[in-house]
């Protein structure tokens, strides 16, 4: 009997990773493919499962489905291609993109920082690893295949896919599933992470196409349930955004932004932009400080098939963004290294989004003790992060093994999520052409998921489950 098992995102938001099983499970049986390959991030036991091999060994896995390019969902390809998979990884173009930057970028990051732990002694362990390396990264890049959306392909005689349009960042797309077992079609859909319903009013800035595709239709559904319990706040942010930063200037602070490289970063440059532009908050230098920033650019730039017409009308107006006076991005050490020499206001964005590694933590370890500076989260914070730690408001944070008392003042805007919320889901399910089996869910902290699958049962009346961490399912 065909079954799924999940391998991460199950009672957790990091870690992607769900095994589609054609045979019985034996080593020798059936057809085996992997819907993502994410890192753990967060909490200590869970990024632990970053350096513990996959059940099934890497090397009799098939293939791998890959929904979009953030790490959570796949970072861990180079470890899997280091620990055997010779498969393919199919994906969209714009995915296969920015794969090309965001993996070698994470070895590099995990290389310095394996570095920095082994120069300074913080670590426990001597010496300290990366999980990969930089060029362990630009190995994996090799297997992966361009899939245009909407395009059927054959893995094996029993197997199909296609994608569907997620609208969660660029090239981002569900994983529609046709199984064939004992002569009857089984659909499965795997949602990766879904993106909101589009209104510049309450999302501004949303860069890719809006609202996930409707009129699904499928047997089984394994769903994202980030923002199961909570729902996005219908203000216009920019208002309160323009504030914010207005108010630090005001006082002589800096604005230190930890955002995802992948689309957030893009999205907020722009907004800068034009809130300078209007007049809404006063010019001051714009630092984008990630290794990764300029080719980010160019490759959004180039996929304008991915376009809102938000964007279009954004770019028509102001053009590339690595040409705008007073905005800098940062390639080099030393290019990062100077922004610490900056004692006027500022607005600095760096990765990674929840604070995790990279960059932002030399900016946040130098700012975050003075109460002039603003920290402002644009972005999910999963617990166990340090982002969720500053975002809480506790007292200190623990960046490269010292304590950092939190003095600055720290700061949300939820609005520019690219998750969709439950009401927004909602709308989206209510337009599936027919109920599923069985729907469950994934990439959601427990309390989250829980509130997703009630809502659910009551609004739709469906059959919901919460994914449990290697559990598995049969298909029918």
């Amino acid at each position: 009997m065909a079954y799924i098992q999940f391998l991460g995102a199950a009672g957790t938001v990091t870690g992607s990773k769900h095994l589609i099983n054609t045979g019985d499970g034996s080593a020798t049986s059936g057809f085996k493919v992997l819907i993502d390959c994410g890192l753990f991030q967060g909490q200590k036991d869970w990024r632990e499962r970053n350096w513990r091999d996959t059940p099934v060994p890497a090397k009799e896995i098939d293939a791998v489905i890959l929904t979009h390019a953030h790490l959570d969902h796949c970072g861990w390809i180079p470890r899997l291609v280091k620990e055997g998979f010779r498969g393919p990884i199919y994906a969209t173009p714009p995915t296969i993109d920015l794969c090309g930057i965001i993996l070698p970028d994470s070895g590099h990051l995990q290389e310095e920082d394996a570095n920095f732990y082994n120069k300074t002694k913080k670590s426990k362990h001597d010496p300290a690893l990366p999980l990969y390396t930089f060029e362990e990264a630009q190995n994996s890049l090799q297997y992966f295949k361009p899939v245009q959306v909407g395009e059927t392909n054959e893995l094996s005689p029993e197997i199909s896919f296609r994608f569907v349009r997620a609208a969660h960042i660029l090239g981002s797309c569900m994983a529609e599933i046709s199984l064939k077992e004992n002569g009857t079609m089984r659909r499965l859909l795997f949602t990766g992470d879904i993106g909101r319903v589009h209104d510049h009013a309450v999302a501004p800035g949303k860069v890719v196409h809006s609202g996930p595709q409707e009129g699904e239709t499928a047997d089984v559904v394994v769903m994202e349930s980030t923002y199961g319990n909570r729902v996005h706040p219908k203000e216009d942010p920019l208002p309160e955004l323009a504030s914010l930063i207005t108010a630090t200037v005001k006082r002589g602070g800096s604005v230190v932004v930890p955002a995802f490289a992948i689309e957030r970063t893009q999205k907020f440059v722009f907004i800068l932009k034009h809130l300078m532009e209007s007049g809404e908050i006063p010019r001051l230098p714009v630092f984008c400080d990630s290794p990764m920033a300029i080719k980010a650019v160019e490759i959004f730039l180039k996929h304008d098939e991915e376009y809102s017409e938000e964007t279009r009308e954004m770019i028509r107006r102001y053009g590339s963004p690595l040409k705008w006076p007073g905005f800098t991005f940062a390639l080099t050490p030393e290019d990062s290294k100077e922004i610490n020499d900056v004692r006027t206001p500022a607005v600095i964005i760096s990765s990674s989004g929840m604070v995790t590694g990279g960059r932002i933590l030399h900016h946040l370890a130098l700012r975050l003790p003075e109460p002039m500076n603003l920290v402002l989260f644009i972005g999910f914070q999963a617990p166990g992060t340090r982002g969720f730690t500053i975002k809480s408001k506790a007292d200190d944070v623990k960046i490269f093994g010292d304590y950092v008392p939190i003095r600055a003042q720290v700061a949300a805007l939820e609005q520019f999520s690219d998750h969709a919320d439950p009401p927004e889901l909602l709308q989206w399910l209510r337009t599936f052409r027919s109920q599923p089996t069985t729907t469950y869910l994934v990439h959601g902290e427990p309390d989250a998921a829980a509130q997703l699958r009630e809502v659910m049962n009551q609004e739709l009346g469906w059959n919901v489950e919460i994914a449990q961490y290697r559990e598995k399912v049969e298909i029918g």
